[in-house]
Order: C-alpha cells, then sequence, then structure tokens
C-alpha cells in the first residue's frame, strides 16, 4: 500500500512512520500543503491522510481540491473536536476523519477499514450489472452516476453515493447505524455513528422534496429507505 501523508508535525509523522514499518506500508511524508498537492499530482496513491491545519493550504481545502479530481480514499487528522468542523470535512469528500490526540492502532485500523471498503466496492463493481434502476433512481456503479427521475444528482460525495447505493440495493430494511458503518464504511467499533448521522441527513437535502422523502427515521432502531412512502402517510 502507498500512502501519502500531508502532515506537519514531524513527531506525529514519526510516530505514524513506525506503526507503517510494522504494517509494511509505504508511506510518503510532506509538510506542506501546496507540496501535498503537488505530489498528489506526480503519483498514483492507494491513501491520503491529510491534517486539517497545514502551511501553504489547509488539509480541509486540499481535501476539496483532491476529492474533485479523484476517488482516491482520504483520511483527515484534526485537533478540531467540534461536532460542525468534522462534518465540513465529511463535506469536502473525507472519507473518515480521525481527532487528535489518537492512537497509532486506532489510526491503523480506520485505515484498512477504509482501503477494505474501497476494495470490497471495486470487486463488487466487477461481479454486478453496469446500473441499478428503481422506480425513482437509475444508479450506475462504473461511472459513479446517480439520476433521480432522469435529472443527475450532481454533488454526491463519494460516500454519500456509496450509501445510497448500500440503500436503494436493500429498500425498506430496517439497519442500526452500527450495521451501516460495518456493511458501508467497513468498521464497527471505531466508528463514530454520528458519521452516519451527517451523510444521511446531505442526502436528505440532495434528493428529497417535502412531499417526497426517501430516508425513514425509525426511532430506537436507525434508517430505512423506502421509496413507496409519501409524505401524508408518515
Amino acid at each position: 500500500m502507498k500512502v501519502l501523508v500531508v502532515e506537519d508535525n514531524l513527531s506525529v509523522c514519526s510516530m505514524i512512520e513506525m506503526f507503517f514499518s510494522k504494517e509494511e506500508i509505504s508511506g510518503e511524508f510532506v509538510q506542506d500543503g501546496l507540496e501535498g498537492y503537488k505530489r498528489f499530482k506526480e503519483a498514483e496513491w492507494d491513501l491520503i491522510i491529510l491534517d486539517w491545519m497545514l502551511p501553504g493550504m489547509d488539509g480541509v481545502t486540499l481535501c476539496r481540491k483532491i476529492r474533485e479530481e479523484s476517488t482516491v480514499p482520504i483520511i483527515i487528522l484534526t485537533a478540531k473536536d467540534s461536532e460542525s468542523e468534522q462534518v465540513l470535512g465529511l463535506e469536502m469528500g473525507a472519507d473518515d476523519y480521525v481527532t487528535k490526540p489518537f492512537s497509532p492502532l486506532a489510526l491503523m485500523a480506520r485505515i484498512k477499514a477504509v482501503t477494505r471498503r474501497y476494495q470490497a466496492a471495486d470487486q463488487e463493481q466487477k461481479q454486478q450489472s453496469s446500473f441499478l434502476e428503481t422506480e425513482f433512481f437509475k444508479i450506475s456503479k462504473t461511472t459513479r452516476e446517480v439520476f433521480l427521475q432522469g435529472k443527475k444528482i450532481e454533488n454526491l460525495t463519494p460516500k454519500e453515493f456509496d450509501l445510497l447505493y448500500y440503500f436503494l440495493k436493500n429498500p425498506r430494511q430496517v439497519f442500526t447505524r452500527d450495521q451501516l458503518l460495518e456493511r458501508v464504511w467497513g468498521y464497527q467499533f471505531y466508528g463514530d455513528e454520528r458519521t452516519v448521522d451527517v451523510h444521511i441527513k446531505r442526502l436528505r437535502k440532495k434528493i428529497e422534496t417535502p412531499s417526497q422523502p426517501f430516508f425513514h427515521t425509525v426511532w430506537g432502531v436507525g434508517y430505512k429507505f423506502d421509496e413507496s412512502v409519501k409524505e401524508d402517510e408518515n
């Protein structure tokens, strides 16, 4: 595995590098956001880890620029623990975030989970038909495009696409947040349930109308996706 780490704290870099060597991960470390963007453009990477606060270009801006050009998995490291800041990182296209100070073992678990999910998605894409079509949606695994009643949804992040696809494949089934973390994000114990809530909230804004909801909260359990339920039936 080839990982680009953009982090200006040399102690954090040394700690990560030590664990990379144990896991036989090839890591390249740069301390500047602009240099990080340059290295992203110059090579192929299996994963990118970004610090939130960077000289030259901050990690959130760098995440957004990378996501405009690539679907490479991205994990953000942040000392900011407020929900709004975590949401911002996810909205910019990050697949996950780790709050400082963090355990190296927890970071490694997130790395493995994110890469497993991407590998599983690639394998699934090879095995499945190109399109999934429902009453309202048509979704392409090959091009990662989503059409709602014939209109293309332009602004889905990679994780929002994965989550929507999973629900479309499993209509009217109720899933707990832990189940969604395991099946869409690829991990259980290290998952933050707020990640699920954030992504569903974002998807609701992008695909629902007041008269046509798709995501339905099952109180005390989790969520289900049902295209047949109209607002006046709730």
